[in-house]
């Protein structure tokens, strides 16, 4: 351990930082539709939720290696201080998104800070692009849709099966259904977001000569990454749950036992692959497809498209910022710290911004700003006016 200067032990300080804005930034792609309707309380659920990330952390270890000896080429001449820009970031972009309620990446955000950090602290050899296209963009643009389209199948076929049951038992039925779907989810959100901050954690730690290259996570890497996602997970991303609950779609149990299933398949899959997708591009996709698959074919399209948006700024605008802390952090130990500084003054900016307008569990099916747009059906008389966009409160 004499390798763990203090800028290594500030380096893993901030990486688990991020990996609690990861949990209560993603606890709405477990827990919003379960929320929304009904089938567990708000406290119960992300109870759940912390509590199997926790588990998830333990059963794999390959998202971590696609970062720690993927993304990145070690041998390039990585050192913390980029790491930590890389992480910064991640972090303010995180708190953004979580401030305005959209169901961004984080997943996504670390990539494009480590991307930005690594291109202007050591060049653009520092960054393995085949693998970023491989492994991070073609999974970024497949995996909601794959999701969609496999939620929308489940949909139609959950309403198929039961158009003639007896609606108060088959509501009850896919309540329980759903308390199993979206314990799956927890568990495969810790076993892929957890491990990008193991990977983190390693690639610093190899950086320094504290560990071989392309080793894999210690244990107590593991557990400390696995701790700091579940903890976030509990505090609960309200915010976002939110959004994803009731602002994408009016979902019904039978379409949120479809969505979670068919995302909790993508994403288990996924990770026994490598692939550093995004869990809450998944699970978004999952619930836009059971939106659509529905009798109702509603879906918020002023939501979705905000929230594409949103995703396809993630990665160069984590980058940007990321890179410019970069070039601060390597101008010396004044240089972190001002970019320590500029983290904390943002963070605690956000948080004291969220307080104006806070949500909460009390006041997380508080819907009265969202509406739900139907899908437009060719009319039988006369054309109907669509309502206007849907706007989410921030």
């Amino acid at each position: 351990m004499e390798h763990i200067s203090f800028l290594v032990a500030v380096v893993i300080i901030t990486a688990l930082a991020f990996d609690f804005t990861n949990g209560f930034h993603d606890t709405a792609n477990a827990m919003a539709t379960s929320i929304a309707t009904g089938a567990l309380r708000p406290k119960v659920a992300v109870t759940i939720a912390a509590v199997l990330n926790f588990a998830g952390a333990f059963l794999s270890v390959k998202v971590a290696t696609t970062i720690s000896g993927g993304i990145v080429n070690e041998k390039a001449g990585i050192h913390p201080s980029i790491i930590f820009a890389a992480l910064v970031g991640a972090i303010l972009w995180n708190l953004l998104t979580w401030l305005r309620g959209l169901p961004s990446s984080s997943s996504h955000a670390l990539y494009g800070g480590l991307i930005g950090a690594t291109i202007v602290g050591v060049g653009f050899n520092g960054v393995n692009f085949n693998t970023v296209v491989t492994k991070i963009l073609i999974p970024a643009v497949a995996s909601p849709i794959v999701a969609g389209l496999a939620a929308w199948g489940a949909t139609k076929l959950a309403y198929a099966i039961t158009r003639r049951g007896n609606e108060k038992t088959t509501t009850k039925a896919f309540k329980t259904g759903q308390i199993a779907s979206s314990s799956l989810i927890s568990l495969a959100h810790g076993t892929n977001d957890a491990q990008k901050t193991m990977g983190i954690i390693t690639l610093t730690l190899v950086s320094v000569g504290a560990l071989p290259k392309g080793a894999l996570p210690p244990t107590w890497v593991i557990v400390g990454a696995g701790a700091a996602i579940a903890l976030g997970t509990y505090m609960g991303g309200w915010r976002i749950i939110r959004s994803m609950g009731k602002g994408l779609a009016d979902i019904q149990p039978p379409q949120g036992f479809s969505s979670e299933t068919a995302a909790a398949a993508v994403i288990l899959t996924s990770s026994h692959m490598g692939y550093g997708l995004s869990t809450t591009q998944v699970c978004s996709g999952g619930i836009m497809g059971a939106g659509l698959g529905g009798p109702k074919r509603e879906l918020n399209w002023s939501m979705a498209r905000r929230m594409v948006y949103t995703w396809g700024l993630t990665l160069p605008a984590a980058a940007t910022v990321a890179g410019l802390a970069a070039f601060v952090a390597d101008q010396g130990t004044w240089g972190v710290v001002v970019v320590g500084a500029a983290l904390v003054a943002g963070s605690g900016a956000m948080y004291l911004v969220s307080r104006r307008q806070p949500v909460h569990a009390g006041n997380v099916h508080d819907t009265a700003a969202v509406e739900v747009t139907p899908v437009p059906t060719p009319p039988a008389t006369a054309p109907v006016t669509a309502p206007a966009d849907a706007t989410i409160a921030a």
